[in-house]
């Protein structure tokens, strides 16, 4: 069966080895997205004086807290990913329809959520573990904050996800799972968006193929407007995860809720903290991983080629 293949197996390893790669060559702009997202009193300024402020304050331990789990957490989750996508993408599509691959895209996205958000939860709280929080000067903020799951201590991921499982229940190792799947439109955006512009260059320019200049420029853009028409969802989703401190909404408070409990204390630019951030880190890290990406799966399928032709030689 084509759903279970070693072409599958390879591909996955090149995803979750590029996207590991990557974030590690790039983690501290995670880490001011994170910071920024996740610290009432933290105010939005330019990326590169937020990472000078951490790097201050914390050294180069705090532009790096956390690494390892998120590496851990990435690499399953971009190995599910990539695993489900191709194997998807060999049964159900064969004749490489645009509309299908979008589909089965989001298909596989939702099966990643499913299998790795526990993952996610209990990263984002060691990542923020250890950290010097900078919170916000009301007094809600500090009276609420105390019940928050996110001050709680975690030896390491699988310390997380059982101090998670007994102390929030089942449910909490899922917190954020609605809005990953309602993230998962994100790279369904940026396909339809990159196909587009990659019809619209092609027209322009006669049919002739695009440079490879034109193409990182063409997906970047595609990965930046898709982020940037889902970074609402991907902020509460931080929330969720993370826990938040604010006083008269539940722990467990849904997307919308949320949502709307931002806008009103800090208006509707609040739902866009830390967006310049988060903009730099995923197009550089989604382009320099789809690099490695490309890279490692055509080693690996050359070394399997290769192979193959010296079996038939000796037979």
């Amino acid at each position: 069966m084509e759903l279970f293949s070693y072409s599958n197996l390879v591909h996955a390893i090149a995803g979750g080895s590029g996207s590991a790669v990557a974030m590690s060559a790039l983690y501290p702009l995670d880490t001011v997205r994170t910071r920024l997202q996740l610290e009432e009193g933290r105010t939005s300024k330019n990326t590169f004086i937020q990472m000078a402020e951490i790097y201050k304050h914390e050294g180069i331990g705090g532009l790096y807290r956390g690494l390892l789990p998120v590496i851990e957490s990435l690499y399953c989750s971009n190995f599910v990913y990539f695993y489900t996508f191709h194997g998807l993408r060999r049964v159900a599509n064969e004749d490489k329809a645009a509309v299908k691959d979008l589909l089965l895209a989001m298909l596989a996205g939702s099966v990643n959520v499913m299998m790795t958000n526990p993952l996610w939860v209990v990263n984002t709280r060691l990542k923020m573990q250890g950290a010097k929080v900078t919170t916000a000067s009301t007094s809600t903020s500090s009276t609420s904050s105390q019940a928050s799951p996110s001050h709680r201590h975690y030896k390491g991921m699988l310390d997380g996800l059982l101090k998670v499982r007994r102390e929030e229940g089942i449910t909490g190792l899922w917190s954020g799972a609605a809005s990953s799947l309602v993230l998962t439109i994100n790279p369904a955006i940026q396909f339809m968006v990159y196909e587009a512009m990659k019809r619209q260059a092609q027209r322009v320019s006669g049919g002739k193929q695009m440079s490879s200049l034109a193409v990182f420029g063409v997906g970047a853009t595609a990965k930046a407007l898709a982020t940037i028409l889902t970074y609402p969802i991907q902020l509460v989703q931080a929330k969720q995860r993370h826990g938040h401190n604010y006083e008269g909404l539940p722990q467990k408070a849904g997307l919308i809720s949320i949502m709307f409990y931002i806008i009103r204390r800090h208006g509707f630019w609040g739902l866009f903290k830390g967006l310049e951030a988060k903009l730099l880190q995923t197009v550089l890290t989604a382009a320099l991983m789809f690099v490695c990406y490309e890279k490692i799966a055509a080693v690996v399928f050359a070394v399997l080629v290769g192979r193959k032709k010296d079996m038939m030689v000796k037979h």
